[in-house]
């Protein structure tokens, strides 16, 4: 009777679910039943039979066998009595341990409803007493102390003593950093001084002048618009390829070989890759480099973590439906995205180990940044999903300001491999380091789970100081938006069950740093792409003989001939492997007569602590001179 309207609906549909499969046992177990009635009828009429041929005058070897084959009769009347009654024994047991389950599932939700109530009404209990705190100055210091301890919401006061604010917003604790709750405040209202609450952190409400700054980016438009006036009108690319052909194919047949296997090891068709190289996914990172030129604006650090933290997160917003395998590059296949004259960048990739597959990448940034990474992607199916986890760090320096941040990827779940529509998450935790100012982020991506209330791909995180000082708090979601909170204050609650102690900030309303751009027409049938990256696999003259868009078996997919594809995969494929045994023949060779061999050496980056561009390419397209280029095609 206490339950929420909304709940009801949620434990019918849970009935259901348990009582569908009894049901459908009872109807087995009635097949069962029907089956041994008609056993035991003909089992009668067969001993009969073999009664009355036992009456008869037969040799005596004949009277033996028919008794023995009477006798084998009964036995399987009785052994299909013994499995009708085990049968009936399995459904009762299904039934008294579905009524389990369901009273533990019941009493489960109703903890959890009885625990957000209680959350709900220490909120309320906390901007009470603050509002008394704030009517009642000479109170101030008796109940600060409970103030700072309750859990829940710390609010400013709009004249209503009884209504909660509709703008609270709660955001879950993150597992390996401190819980936090936060809710918007309204600045006009805010007048609370330093003294007000001791070892509390405070901002000002007029530092977040975000309509007259660089956080005045939710106006974003397209990414066909010209973002600055230094750089040349766009060239008109392409905005569609030819549509996906619906063939089918038995995966069963393929993955039931695989599994445990690392990924780059196993022989895939094209049917399950898309037609752009895992180099030209590395370069779909910069969809959203607008982000990193507004960053380069920035004065405060900790404002530029913001966007790249956003950053960050808008890289996998291209993810959400492309459940496709991308091709594996093949070792010295190369990617550039030339576009200096029109956005103000150029990037270039190489695939610069084949086992582990490790890409190395470099973007160059006019505007006033550089980025840089060498990334290696670990994969594994597991039978159900697959899982891809990318090793390696993301560089990204401000040429103005020195500010060099770091941070890692994480981990990438293809669900439903086998039965059921495929569908991505991606879940773990993202620190990204200002090394110079020692500022740090914490982005928690919260993996979907059927049971939350929780916004799916959710993304939560805390901009702190070198000191530990929080100043933003992050939030939205990877595949929609995100957006950035100016705390105003912060103080610490009571420690939890868990040992976490729990952390109230107060923020001023969220500032949109990043949204998605919507689809282009028709992108459920040319893969998904977004805009960018329907131009990826663009011819374009002038680029290296190495480069991804001269790949004949992805050139091929694109154009809808998969049987050819296939074909030419499986050539480039043992083509490579050719080139593989020759390479470990020298090493060999070389190591028996006692000399050092060095492997397989990059084109255009080397090997530090990782890879690094060493320049030459750009010049070497100037000169059109790419006789360093091996011929991997």
């Amino acid at each position: 009777a206490d339950d929420s309207g909304d709940e009801e609906p949620a434990s019918q549909s849970d009935k259901s679910e348990l009582h569908g499969p009894l049901k459908t046992l009872s109807s087995k177990l009635e097949d069962l039943s029907t089956c041994n009635d008609l056993i035991a009828k003909h089992g009668a009429a067969l001993q009969r039979s073999l009664s009355e041929l036992e009456n008869l005058r037969l040799p005596a070897e004949s009277g033996e066998k028919i008794k023995a084959v009477n006798e084998r009769a009964t036995l399987f009347r009785i052994t299909s009595n013994a499995m009708i009654n085990a049968c009936r024994d399995f459904l009762d047991l299904a039934e008294s341990h579905s009524r389990k389950w369901q009273r533990l599932l019941q009493h489960e939700r109703e903890q959890r409803i009885r625990l957000e109530e209680t959350i709900e009404q220490l909120a309320k209990q906390h901007n009470s007493l603050e509002r008394a705190c704030r009517g009642a100055p000479g109170l101030a210091s008796a109940t600060t102390s409970s103030a700072s301890t309750a859990k829940g919401s710390v609010q400013s006061a709009k004249g209503e003593a009884s209504d909660e604010d509709e703008e609270t917003e709660y955001f879950d604790a993150m597992e390996d950093a401190p819980a936090f709750i936060t809710v918007t405040a309204d600045p006009k209202h805010h007048r609370r001084s330093g003294s007000n609450l001791s070892g509390a952190s405070e901002g000002h409400p007029e530092d977040w002048n975000l309509e007259d700054s660089v956080f005045e980016s939710s106006n974003q438009s397209s990414y066909n618009e010209s973002t600055g006036k230094d750089l040349l009108p766009k060239k008109r690319r392409r905005t569609r390829i030819p549509d996906k052909p619906n063939y089918s194919l038995n995966l069963w047949s393929i993955m039931k070989n695989c599994i445990g296997k690392e990924l780059s090891k196993i022989p895939m068709p094209v049917n399950f890759n898309e037609p752009l190289s895992m180099l030209q996914r590395l370069t779909e990172d910069l969809e959203y480099h607008e982000l990193l030129d507004k960053a380069v604006k920035c004065e405060s650090s900790t404002e530029q973590m913001c966007f790249v933290a956003a950053f960050s997160v808008s890289s996998y917003s291209t993810t959400v439906h492309r459940t496709a395998k991308p091709f594996n590059p093949l070792l010295g296949e190369t990617f550039e995205l030339d576009r200096l004259e029109e956005l103000g960048f150029r990037s270039l990739c190489e695939q610069v180990s084949h086992h582990p597959p490790a890409a190395a990448h470099h973007v160059y940034s006019r505007r006033g940044w550089t980025l840089w990474q060498e990334i290696t992607i670990a994969s594994k199916f597991r039978g159900k999903y697959l899982s891809i986890m990318p090793l390696g760090a993301i560089h990204l320096e401000f040429h103005s300001s020195g500010n060099h941040y770091v941070w890692r990827k994480v981990t990438s779940t293809v669900h439903n491999i086998i039965v059921g529509k495929l569908w991505i998450d991606q879940s773990g935790e993202i620190e990204i380091v200002n090394h110079k100012s020692k500022d740090k982020c914490q982005l928690k991506f919260t993996p979907y789970s059927y049971f939350s209330r929780d916004v799916p791909r959710k993304v939560t995180g805390v901009v702190s100081d070198a000191d530990g000082k929080a100043h933003y708090v992050m939030s939205g979601t990877w595949d929609e938006k995100m957006e950035c909170s100016k705390i105003l204050h912060s103080s610490h609650g009571s420690t939890s069950t868990e040992g976490k102690q729990k952390t109230v900030y107060q923020t001023l309303s969220p500032k949109v740093l990043w949204r998605k751009y919507p689809l282009p027409e028709n992108a459920e049938n040319m893969y998904f792409f977004s805009e960018l990256a329907l131009t990826l696999n663009e011819a374009e003259e002038r680029v290296a003989p190495t480069d991804s868009r001269l790949r004949p078996d992805q050139r091929l997919m694109e154009s809808g001939r998969w049987d050819e594809a296939n074909a030419e995969k499986q050539r480039l494929e043992e083509k490579q492997r050719a080139v593989r045994r020759r390479r470990e023949a020298e090493a060999v060779e070389a190591l028996e007569e006692g000399k050092d061999y060095e492997g397989y050496i990059p084109l255009w980056f080397e090997r530090k602590l990782i890879c690094v561009y060493k320049g030459g390419y750009w010049e070497a397209k100037d000169k059109q001179d790419w006789s360093v280029c091996p011929d991997i095609f």
